[in-house]
């Protein structure tokens, strides 16, 4: 696999774009992979990294690890306390209101009620010439999505429950687009990108702001749409 993508490096932090597909570490759950983003940039850097937070396997963009455990304690307890700013872009499927703020309270494993809170407003839409069930075209929208909480899978089943499921997510999107996806288009990604992070550094208190830009599978699909790289 080539090098990873570092889009931010200081002494105690350090950020890549992660691609579609590449899980944070190992995991039971996933035991067809044998490459894993902290073992990768652990030898890219030829030292120890500890992720600050985790992004799904099959979502791009920013992945940020701490280079110490004090760092590591001190950045997940930001993420815990909500006092990371994150924004992503996603793909969705229909044509989404200009803007939104959905609050709907989401399940933990344990069936704990949480509280779950995104806003997310509507960059451009599409509708394509591609028949689909009962309907003679095809319609998207490109997203960019700010979850106020950090709840698990908050973004998928926040946009599965307003039924602008993102296009790939194979646990709550629609079965029908993903398989449109992957036919025509021989797509499989979910078009869940992480683009931006902003936090206060936990040692020096400095602002820090991260971007990360699209990856190559997202790009395609900005292309099929007609729409222009953000």
């Amino acid at each position: 696999m080539p090098l990873l993508d570092i889009v931010f490096q200081d002494d105690d932090l350090v950020a890549i774009n992660k691609p579609h597909g590449l899980l944070v570490h190992r995991s039971p759950i996933a035991r067809d992979a044998d490459e894993f983003a902290l073992q990768l940039l652990r030898d890219q850097l030829n030292r120890h990294v500890y992720p600050a937070h985790r992004l799904d396997r099959k979502t791009g963009g920013i992945l940020l690890f701490a280079l110490s455990k004090d760092v590591e304690k001190l950045m997940q307890q930001q993420f815990y306390e909500n006092k990371v700013d994150k924004k992503y872009l996603a793909i969705v499927r229909g044509h989404t209101p200009d803007e939104e703020e959905i609050d709907y309270p989401l399940r933990k494993e344990n069936g704990t009620l949480q509280e779950a809170y995104t806003k997310y407003r509507t960059l451009t839409r599409a509708e394509l010439d591609v028949p689909l069930g009962s309907h003679q075209t095809s319609r998207y929208s490109l997203v960019e999505a700010k979850p106020e909480t950090g709840r698990m899978h908050q973004l998928r089943k926040h946009f599965s429950h307003i039924f602008h499921p993102i296009i790939g997510d194979r646990t709550h999107g629609c079965n029908k687009q993903n398989k449109l996806f992957k036919e025509r288009w021989e797509l499989d990604t979910m078009l869940l990108h992480a683009s931006q992070l902003s936090f206060k550094h936990p040692l020096t208190n400095q602002v820090i702001h991260i971007e990360a830009t699209l990856q190559p599978e997202f790009l395609r699909v900005m292309g099929i749409m007609g729409w222009e790289a953000v």
